[in-house]
């Protein structure tokens, strides 16, 4: 790493040769195979771009100039170049974060880890240096994949109307998001890949042109004016010149030389220019290259030699839904399924193999694929829309005035529900049963482990006459949580065998497990506790009142937000059904979380055992008029 150590700012770089650019090029690639391989990460899309980041930096002065990035996790090379070269804690609590981070550097300039934004972001920060008359570029790196999302189009649309305002767009085209980009876009720049350029064509007739005596030159002036034609016919970039967006490309994304000398131009141009570059993720890395899936677009911990896992974390949720998904496709010929560009990662590669004619991806268009699903489903289909919790946020307006409004049956099924963890606060699933809370007719099932995934998930699909929700976490699934009775349509996990109890607990989801240990520390402290799993958070259960009604205390324990979310939901209804019951909601507080293990992130927020246990305690200490040993010294004894 003789060269890579040496790197403190991006200007360092200015005094590097060709031959020292392509070794720092390949130093980089050995540096994040070597130290993403220890700590998970997004490796794939970084081995991708490790020229064009030297060739940005090279060619503009950061922080001075904007380089933003799209989503943001083909960021680590950046992070390199400006002085940022601990990867011992990627992802960890005090460490890098696996996006740009304001609190990082003056590098970063966004922290958006949602795709298709960029452009709305460069297209406001070229007008502000406008209004304020600074001489700043803005670039803004985006992908084939994330121009699929339409908010890259309307962004498009508003920058092309200043025909002067200069920003440099960068198409960092490897023909992926996460997986293959599906769609007509993607056609339009496998055309531009594989066909020679106009430019290299003009060229060539130029230099012809002018040995011809006397017609020569005008005849070149007629060809040159003729482009708009012949650009259609050699080389079919007249999709983004339509849009008035200079057009310069298809450059190779790995020769450094040729990238800066494509960037310049764009620089000097004065007005909007696409920068088309075509590049290899996973490049350099044969493991990565070798895998069709992903080209290993996010790893946990691997050998770095093989690419090989280094530990199985056993079944997860995702892959639980995934095989249930394909029973059900066998039993029901009108379930199809919908993705938002991310097939694999939410568990519907196994679906798409056995029934492909049934699953539609809809690139990174959220808010499509909730209106698609609507037609699908007013159709006579029964369409699952599997995406992350975090992403469903995008389609708010679609979920409720298309599909809630018109009644249709659709099932959204969201992983990385609730606390994530590690990628930080955009990946946080925090915020859907919040937000779903308001949607008139909407159902809401949070499946406390895999058995409850495969139940709940074919009692969602059989409802026809308005949309559904199941939600479940991220990682490993625990061990199924038996349910000891039921109350409506409420599994008991547990009661006392007096029939009545202290506190009514109503557990979440995944923290049944947690809600347990909870009712344990109360025990040791004489406090009786009936857990119940509401299965279907919303609506509440029409049971849940008169059960509360037999308690001294109510208590909610959820991985959403405690604004708005199920707690408050039970705390409406109490109030509505007239049962006056001091109740207590356990959730996440209404701010962001920092990077940091899922264990870690509820530790700092007080969503543990031992800590609800302790505020549990009190509460019914005061409501008796005594104070008692806190749960975590019982514990001990």
């Amino acid at each position: 790493m003789a060269l890579l150590t040496r790197i403190r700012g991006p200007r360092d770089l200015d005094r590097l040769g060709p031959e020292q650019l392509e070794q720092l090029a390949g130093e980089i690639r050995s540096f994040l195979v070597e130290e993403v391989s220890k700590t998970g990460g997004h490796l794939g899309p970084n081995l991708g771009v490790v020229e064009l980041t030297i060739a940005l930096h090279r060619v503009f002065d950061s922080p001075k100039d904007k380089i933003l990035f799209d989503t943001g996790h083909q960021s680590y090379v950046h992070k390199l170049l400006t002085g940022r070269q601990d990867f011992s804690r990627l992802k960890s609590k005090g460490g890098l974060s696996g996006y740009p981070s304001r609190a990082e550097s003056d590098h970063d300039i966004i922290e958006n880890s949602h795709a298709s934004t960029v452009l709305g972001w460069a297209d406001g920060l070229a007008k502000a240096n406008e209004v304020l008359h600074k001489d700043d570029h803005v670039v803004a790196v985006t992908g084939d994949g994330a121009l699929t999302g339409g908010m890259a189009w309307e962004a498009l649309n508003n920058i092309a109307a200043a025909k002067d305002r200069p920003l440099v767009i960068v198409v960092n085209d490897n023909e992926r998001s996460y997986a293959p980009t599906i769609g007509g876009l993607a056609n339009h720049l496998a055309t531009l890949r594989t066909t020679d350029g106009y430019e290299r064509f003009l060229a060539r007739g130029k230099e012809i042109l002018d040995r011809t005596p006397v017609v020569g030159r005008p005849l070149y002036g007629t060809l040159h004016g003729a482009k708009k034609g012949l650009k259609d016919f050699i080389a079919p970039q007249g999709m983004f010149e339509d849009l008035g967006l200079k057009y310069v490309g298809p450059i190779d994304g790995h020769d450094i030389e040729a990238l800066e000398s494509a960037l310049q131009r764009a620089k000097r141009f004065g007005g909007p220019v696409i920068v088309h570059c075509i590049t290899e993720k996973g490049r350099g890395y044969q493991p990565a290259l070798q895998d069709e899936a992903d080209r290993f677009h996010a790893v946990g911990k691997i050998h770095p030699d093989t690419g090989l896992p280094i530990a199985s974390s056993g079944v997860d949720w995702t892959s639980v839904f995934g095989e249930e998904m394909v029973k059900l496709g066998h039993e029901r010929e009108d379930l199809v399924a919908i993705t938002a560009a991310m097939l694999q990662p939410v568990g519907l590669e196994k679906f798409a193999k056995a029934f492909p004619d049934r699953v539609y991806d809809v690139g990174i268009a959220e808010q499509h694929g909730a209106v698609s699903a609507a037609g699908l489903a007013t159709g006579g289909v029964h369409p699952v829309f599997a995406v992350y919790a975090t992403f469903l946020n995008r389609a708010f307006d679609q979920v409720l005035m298309d599909v809630a409004l018109h009644r249709c049956g659709v099932t959204f099924v969201l992983d990385r529900a609730g606390i994530t963890g590690t990628d930080g606060a955009s990946h946080n699933g925090m915020w859907d049963m919040s937000i779903l809370q308001c949607v008139p007719g909407l159902r809401i099932a949070a499946p406390r482990d895999a058995d409850q995934v495969r139940a709940q998930l074919r009692e969602a699909v059989a409802v026809e006459d308005a949309p559904t929700v199941v939600r479940f976490s991220k990682g490993a699934v625990g061990p199924a949580v038996a349910a000891v009775g039921r109350v409506g349509g409420m599994d008991v996990l547990r009661r006392t065998e007096e029939g009545t109890a202290d506190v009514l607990l109503v557990s979440v989801g995944a923290l049944a497990p947690m809600c347990l240990d909870i009712a344990d520390l109360l025990d040791k402290q004489g406090i009786t506790t009936t857990v119940v799993d509401p299965r279907w958070v919303k609506p509440v259960d029409e049971a849940l009142a008169p059960l509360a009604e037999q308690h001294r205390v109510v208590v909610t324990v959820e991985d959403n937000s405690r604004v708005g979310g199920v707690g408050s939901a039970v705390a409406q209804a109490l109030r509505d059904a007239g049962v006056d019951v001091p109740l207590r909601d356990f959730g996440i507080p209404p701010r962001f979380l920092d990077h940091a293990s899922r264990k870690e992130v509820m530790a700092e927020i007080g969503l543990t055992a031992p800590d609800i246990a302790r505020q549990v305690t009190g509460l019914v200490a005061r409501l008796d008029g005594r104070l008692v040993d806190s749960p975590t010294e019982a514990a001990r004894d």
